[in-house]
C-alpha cells in the first residue's frame, strides 16, 4: 500500500504496517520528518534549531513508545516558569518583571492564574475531566464531555473568558492572552474554539514538555532506519531503509484516482502505480490544490469538511551563538544576563536552548502565531534578526545580543510552506461536526482511502495526534485487506461504538 507523507504519521504507518509482514511504499515530496524539522547549523551539529515541533507533553504515552524504542534521550524544555528553567522575563506594556516562579510576578499576575483556574473548575467540568482521566473512567469521561461538546461547540476561546465572572475584567482578558499558562500566551487562540482548548488543557498537553537533544526529528528518521525484532513476513534485519532501497522514498505524489478496485498513485516522476490502500498523511489542504484528485476518495460530506478546516500559521527565528551568554550573571542585579521571554511587542516568545557552557548556544528569538507571524511571512530571516534585535534591546539593555551570534539566522514561516500552508489546524466555533466528519472517515472508508496525521487528530497540533491517528488508519488498513486485531487486544475500530465522539444533530 501506499503511504502519502514522511512526517511522523506516515512513518508511523507505515512502520507497522511492514511490523504486520505488508509492504508500506512511501512518498515524500520534500524530506522525512515533515514538521518534525531539526535544522543544524554549520560547524556546530549540537547546535538544532527545531523548526516545528520542538516540546512534548510527558502525557503523549504513544508518541514516547516509539521515543523510547528508538533510545532516544530527552531533557524537561525551557517552557516560561518551568522548574528546569533557569530565569523568566515577562515584558508587557512597558514593564519588564523577571521570575523563577508565578508567585515572584506581581499580584496582577496572580489573579489572573487564578481567574483561569476558576473559569476551568466553574464552567468546564475540570475536576471531574481530570479524575475520569486520571482513573480511566470511561464512561464519566465520555458523559461529561459530551455535554461540554454540545453546551460549547459554538464558543470561541474569547467568548469562554469574557462569558466567565473571573474575567470579567478586560484587563485580565488581555494579560491572560499575552502571559497564558504552560507554555505561554494564549491570545492568538482567543478566535478558535474552546474545545480546541480544553483537549489541550484536560490531557496535559499544556505542560511537562520535554525536548529531544540533537533534534526530534531523529523520531521520524529513526522509525525510517529502525529494524523490529520480529517482523511478520519479512526477513530479520528489515526496515523500511532497506524496502525502499538506496532511491529512499519516492518522490511527491500528483494524482490519486480509484482505478482497477483500487487506487492508482501517480508521483513527480510520471510514474504511477495502483494500489489496494493509500493511507494520505499531509495537510488536507494539499487535496485541494497540490495533488489532482477523484472526487470519489472522499464523501461530499467529507470534501465539505476539507474545504472547511482551519489552520494556524507560525513563524520561528533562531540564531546560533557562540556559547549560551545568557547565563552570565548581571553583577550589578545579581540575575542571569536573559531568560526565557514573554513580550507583547513582535517577538512574543524567545527560548535559550543550553548545550553547555563550552558549547554552542542556540537562541529562538522569535515564536509566533497567526497574525503575528504574518507580521514577518514576507521578510527574509536577516530582515527578521534585524527587526528582533533592537526590540529585544528594549528589555535587555546594555546586553550585545549580536556580538554571541555566529553565521546566518534560519527562519520558517509554515503558512508559506507549499507542502503545509499552515502549520496546524484549530477549529473555530461551530466546526466540530466537520472535524469528526475527518476524524471518523477511517472507519466510514470501505475502498482503501486513509487520512491521517495531526490535523484530523481529536488534539491538533501534537505529534501525539499524528501517531494516534495513524494507528487508527492502520486498523482500517488491515481491516480493508480482510485481517482483524486479536479478540485480547482491540483496536480503535473495534472499540469505536464504545469510544466514538458524539455526533451532535444537524437539524
Amino acid at each position: 500500500m501506499a503511504i502519502v507523507g514522511g512526517g511522523m504519521a506516515g512513518l508511523t504507518a507505515a512502520y507497522e504496517l511492514m511490523r504486520l509482514g505488508l509492504r508500506p511504499i512511501v512518498y515524500e515530496a520534500e524530506q522525512l520528518g515533515g514538521r518534525l524539522r531539526s535544522v543544524s547549523f554549520p560547524e556546530a551539529p549540537t547546535a538544532v534549531a527545531e523548526m516545528g515541533a520542538m516540546r512534548f507533553p510527558i502525557s503523549a504515552r504513544s508518541l514516547f513508545h516509539y521515543v523510547d524504542l528508538l533510545g532516544l534521550p530527552t531533557r524537561p524544555f525551557p517552557n516560561p516558569l518551568a522548574p528546569d528553567t533557569p530565569a523568566t522575563v515577562v515584558h508587557l506594556n512597558g514593564d519588564v518583571h523577571h521570575a523563577r516562579t508565578a508567585d515572584d510576578l506581581p499580584a496582577p499576575y496572580q489573579e489572573v492564574a487564578d481567574a483561569w483556574e476558576k473559569a476551568l473548575t466553574e464552567h468546564a467540568e475540570l475536576f471531574a475531566m481530570s479524575t475520569a482521566i486520571r482513573e480511566r473512567d470511561v464512561a464519566t469521561l465520555k458523559s461529561v464531555w459530551n455535554r461540554l461538546v454540545t453546551e460549547l461547540d459554538d464558543t470561541s476561546f474569547w467568548g469562554f473568558l469574557a462569558a466567565s465572572p473571573a474575567f470579567r475584567s478586560f484587563r485580565h482578558r488581555e494579560l491572560f492572552g499575552q502571559v497564558g499558562f504552560g507554555s505561554g500566551g494564549w491570545d492568538t487562540d482567543f478566535p478558535n474554539s474552546v474545545l480546541e482548548i480544553l483537549r489541550v488543557v484536560y490531557t496535559g498537553a499544556d505542560t511537562d514538555h520535554m525536548l529531544i537533544p540533537g533534534g526530534c526529528q531523529q523520531l521520524p528518521r529513526g522509525l525510517w532506519h529502525h529494524r523490529p525484532d520480529r517482523p511478520a513476513h519479512w526477513p530479520k534485519g528489515t526496515s523500511l531503509a532497506v524496502m525502499h532501497g538506496e532511491q529512499g522514498p519516492r518522490p511527491a505524489v500528483t494524482s490519486m484516482r480509484r482505478r482497477d478496485g483500487g487506487i492508482e498513485v501517480r508521483d513527480a516522476s510520471g510514474r504511477g502505480e495502483v494500489f489496494q490502500a493509500v493511507v494520505f498523511t499531509p495537510h488536507v489542504w494539499t487535496l485541494l490544490n497540490r495533488i489532482e484528485c477523484d472526487p470519489a476518495l472522499l464523501s461530499l460530506d467529507q470534501w465539505t469538511a476539507v474545504e472547511r478546516t482551519h489552520y494556524m500559521g507560525s513563524s520561528k527565528v533562531f540564531v546560533r551563538t557562540d556559547r549560551p551568554f545568557w547565563r552570565d550573571l548581571d553583577p550589578a542585579t545579581g540575575r542571569d544576563t536573559m531568560g526565557m521571554t514573554l513580550t507583547d511587542r513582535i517577538a512574543r516568545g524567545v527560548y535559550l536552548f543550553d548545550n553547555g557552557p563550552d558549547q554552542p548556544g542556540v537562541m529562538c528569538l522569535s515564536y509566533t502565531w497567526n497574525d503575528d507571524s504574518l507580521k514577518v511571512a514576507t521578510l527574509s530571516a536577516a530582515e527578521r534578526l534585524e527587526v528582533l534585535l533592537p526590540q529585544l534591546a528594549a528589555i535587555y539593555p546594555g546586553v550585545d545580543i549580536r556580538s554571541h551570534i555566529v553565521g546566518d539566522p534560519v527562519a520558517v514561516t509554515w503558512e508559506t510552506e507549499p507542502s503545509f500552508m499552515g502549520a496546524f489546524r484549530a477549529n473555530l466555533p461551530g466546526q466540530y461536526r466537520y472535524q469528526r466528519r475527518l476524524f471518523t472517515q477511517f472507519m466510514d472508508e470501505p475502498d482503501g482511502f486513509f487520512l491521517c496525521g495531526d490535523d484530523v487528530s481529536w488534539t491538533a497540533g501534537f505529534a501525539e495526534g499524528a501517531i494516534t491517528t495513524a494507528l487508527n488508519a492502520v486498523w482500517g488498513v488491515v481491516r480493508r485487506l480482510g485481517g482483524a486485531a486479536p479478540a485480547g487486544n482491540p483496536g480503535p475500530g473495534d472499540l469505536f461504538d464504545r469510544l466514538a465522539p458524539v455526533e451532535l444533530p444537524y437539524s
